[in-house]
């Protein structure tokens, strides 16, 4: 079970890392091809690119150093949240392509959650 719950973790945490430091970094122009990136304010996308960091690290690096590895869970919820919200996001724009990946992730994101809560 650890080496699942590790396999998903290595899947999910450097992947959202790498896209919250995109949707952070990158100028308004280029942030076209992520969902909301221009639909929303440019101040809500990097909010949400910040959030993707925080998520990003906290599913790896709390169980990896033993330094309060709840925030693991914690950090499996808090995507579980933000897929939540992009499902909205996509559903009301009609993009059932980009719903699948955000159930995907989420049903890993759960995974996660719950296999280190347990633990």
């Amino acid at each position: 079970m650890n080496t699942t719950l590790w396999i998903a973790q290595i899947l999910l945490g450097p992947t959202m890392f790498f896209l919250g430091l995109m949707k952070t970094f990158l100028p308004p122009d280029k942030l076209s091809k992520f969902g909301g990136g221009t639909r929303h304010s440019i101040q809500l996308v990097r909010f949400i690119g910040f959030s993707e960091i925080l998520i990003g690290a906290g599913l790896i690096l709390p169980w990896l150093t033993g330094i309060l590895p709840m925030l693991t869970s914690v950090a499996g919820i808090s995507l579980c949240v933000v897929m939540m919200l992009a499902i909205v996001e996509h559903v009301l724009y009609k993009e059932v392509k980009k719903v699948l990946v955000n159930v995907t992730i989420m049903g890993l994101a759960a995974f996660v959650a719950v296999g280190r809560f347990v633990n």
